[in-house]
């Protein structure tokens, strides 16, 4: 593995050698490997697109002259009957590269889709909406990423780059004001940089995170919108605000009135349905088959 591979470029390439492994031999037992043809992406679904640059890194990976014309963008709204693009290329690209960018864009466009949900339900209110780490293992790059298209906020990415004390963190550190002191010296002895968070579960919670002067955002877990309303006239703006847990697209609009920050939910991943999408040859004329020379 490369120093320098990028992390998308990098999942390509770990997903293709699971898919193919020692050979397409589907693919390698009945098409000539100079036939070159074209295929269609179909919309098959309604929802918004997402995951159109990863088509492109897939088909470019597998074959970097292959031709690729766009016609709709990442976050459209589309419909049944749509097409996202057009692509030319060796069969062997386009039969290699299918169910990879099947999978990617069926995932992340109904991740979108979830997300514009949500953040449709957010227009007017100052709150934002925030992803998770509630993802799919070594998929989180894209899921994140379809959230972004959809309107939502990208959370942190991993362990790294935030302080985040949770409940089991303060538990085991042994209360809320020695987890956030030990985290904060941590933060300055290693010259990190981050910001700190605190989860709270109830109003003598938030008291403590505040009396420490060292927290960047208070999180109100599983808090009701009334407890939301009242944690925040003890906070006032002295710090970001988060409301987590239990949110949903029937009690969302009751938490962003109370004029929290953020709402962080993890159902706009975890709870997503993949659009039905389909990649189809194209067969230019009657009889012809993919079969001709570039």
């Amino acid at each position: 593995m490369h120093k320098d591979i990028d992390p998308l470029e990098l999942l390509i390439e770990r997903a293709l050698q699971e898919d193919i492994g020692p050979g397409d031999y589907s693919t390698l037992g009945c098409i000539p490997a100079h036939a070159v043809g074209r295929a269609t992406l179909k919309i098959k679904d309604r929802g918004i697109l997402a995951g159109m640059e990863v088509a492109t890194r897939v088909f470019k990976h597998l074959e970097p002259d292959c031709h690729i014309t766009p016609f709709l963008q990442d976050g459209t709204p589309i419909a049944p009957g749509d097409i996202a693009f057009d692509l030319e290329a060796r069969v062997h690209t386009i039969l290699q590269g299918e169910r990879l960018v099947l999978n990617c864009m069926q995932r992340m466009s109904g991740i979108a889709t979830l997300t514009r949900s949500y953040t449709r339900l957010l227009e007017g209110y100052h709150t934002r909406l925030l992803d998770t780490r509630k993802t799919t293992p070594n998929f989180r790059l894209l899921e994140k990423e379809a959230v972004r298209i959809g309107g939502g906020v990208n959370y942190r990415m991993g362990l790294y780059d935030m302080i985040m004390l949770k409940d089991n963190h303060i538990d085991y550190c042994g209360g809320l004001h020695k987890a956030v002191d030990k985290a904060w010296q941590y933060v300055r002895e290693h010259r990190l940089g981050l910001k700190i968070v605190v989860e709270t579960r109830n109003l003598e919670d938030v008291a403590a995170a505040l009396e420490t002067g060292k927290v960047d955002r208070i999180m109100l877990d599983n808090f009701t919108p009334e407890g939301v309303a009242e944690a925040l006239d003890l906070i006032g703006r002295r710090v970001e605000t988060e409301a987590s847990g239990g949110i949903n697209l029937d009690n969302i609009t009751r938490y962003a009135a109370t004029g929290v920050d953020f709402v962080s939910v993890g159902a706009v991943i975890n709870q997503a349905r993949s659009l039905d999408l389909s990649l189809k040859a194209v067969i230019d004329e009657p009889g012809a088959h993919p079969g001709a020379h570039r």
